[in-house]
């Protein structure tokens, strides 16, 4: 793909569109008319996500013997419920025994997101509600994400209120010893819709290479970086296979709506889709690459010997890269859980260079160069693979990786 196509993508698609928006359907209606313009048959394929819209959210907090209490700025999670609720406050840094016991009853602040195991603990402690924060007390601004109470993150449990809210401001509330606090949150919770873009260079044989990557972002980011650059590192091997058409393997590419919100897409794509899994021998994702500055990485969650392959082809091509096994946050992962080898290459900058899910995931943070350059390797690897007179990496998923599936997808606690 030349320079000027790049570009114009990453134009294009400087916008932010989460998952279940009209937005997000206009990035998928744009990539589907970009494979269709290489002369590659697509389509769209919609799964339901749950949805809500914030009418009202406060959170107000009160020091010792104060009557009247302030105003902090906030928004309310997405998901957890209406209602308002008012308690005393507790910071948690940590989720140990002794830390979860003082939660009873009380609106915990938490650092970081909220997650599964988390959450759970928090709901058999007795918590009466929660506030957790985005952002950085370095950081000029005052963004203050939107977050929601995720599905599995609270599975069966009960619903409790949630405010998120800057990270200067948490520090403000515990280091100004705030001592209660009171949310409340009115919203409209309905069933919405998000969609996968599907493609397919069709082969001599009838078992397929996945390509993967998601477009959506999160409600403060244009996604430049994380992850139109994954969208046109696709689009970029779709090209190129295209030209070389037909391989042994034939190439699908599925171009994953509300990644963001927890694999949703991926997730919904390996269910709907279980048994032609059977016929997928590699799932190759990307998610980040093209920056500026940043090294190039591989995570396989497959057999070791595709770690060896990997990092053996890179030198034969005299490509930089660092390579490992495991589990990589990304739409790899619902892949793997289904047996079926998979890997996410990306390019990860270094400190201080590139910050994702914020404002500041924009295309100044790309490289059309760097795009192209990352685009060919993939797409040499992946030819590499769909030309094979069989596919080397065995449908076998070691031991180590099945464990760390397990603790991603929360049916195992992680025993740090």
């Amino acid at each position: 793909m030349n320079l000027k196509k790049i570009n114009q993508i990453i134009k294009d698609t400087d916008y932010i569109h989460t998952s279940g928006t009209k937005e997000e359907l206009k990035a998928a209606e744009y990539l589907l008319g970009c494979c269709q313009e290489l002369g590659v048959k697509a389509w769209l394929e919609s799964f339901p996500v749950e949805m809500a819209e914030v009418k009202k959210a406060s959170l107000t907090a009160y020091k010792a013997q104060d009557s009247e209490g302030k105003d902090i700025p906030c928004k309310g999670f997405k998901l957890c419920g209406s209602g308002e609720v008012e308690a005393d406050f507790y910071y948690m840094p940590n989720q140990d025994p002794a830390s979860l016991a003082k939660a009873k009853g009380k609106i915990v602040m938490v650092d970081g997101g909220m997650r599964h195991f988390l959450y759970q603990d928090l709901i058999k402690a007795g918590a009466a509600g929660f506030i957790t924060y985005t952002g950085n007390v370095n950081f000029a601004d005052s963004d203050i994400d939107q977050s929601e109470l995720r599905s599995f993150v609270r599975a069966e449990a009960p619903k409790i209120l949630g405010a998120g809210i800057n990270a200067k401001t948490a520090y403000e509330l515990v280091k100004g010893k705030t001592s209660r606090v009171r949310i409340e949150v009115q919203q409209e919770e309905f069933a919405g819709e998000s969609h996968n873009v599907v493609a397919e260079i069709p082969g001599t044989s009838d078992e397929w290479i996945v390509l993967s990557a998601h477009y959506d972002t999160v409600p403060l980011s244009r996604g430049s970086y994380d992850n139109m650059s994954g969208c046109i590192g696709v689009l970029e091997a779709l090209e190129a296979l295209k030209a070389g058409a037909p391989h042994h393997y034939g190439i699908r590419a599925v171009f994953c709506g509300s990644e963001e919100r927890g694999l949703l897409g991926s997730k919904a794509y390996t269910a709907d889709h279980e048994q032609k899994l059977e016929k997928v021998v590699l799932n190759v994702n990307l998610d980040m690459i093209g920056s500026v500055m940043g090294k190039f990485i591989a995570v396989v969650s497959a057999e070791e010997g595709l770690v060896s392959f990997i990092r053996y082809f890179a030198l034969q091509k005299g490509w930089g890269i660092d390579v490992r096994s495991g589990v990589y946050s990304s739409d790899s992962t619902p892949f793997a859980d289904h047996g079926v080898p998979a890997l996410s290459f990306a390019r990860i900058t270094g400190p201080g260079q590139s910050t994702i899910h914020s404002r500041y995931d924009t295309p100044k943070i790309l490289s059309a160069e760097q795009l192209q350059q990352d685009g060919a390797f993939i797409a040499a690897f992946v030819k590499e693979m769909a030309d094979a007179a069989c596919c080397p990496v065995k449908r076998e998923m070691p031991e180590k990786v099945k464990k760390q599936l397990d603790e991603y997808l929360n049916r195992k606690r992680p025993e740090h």
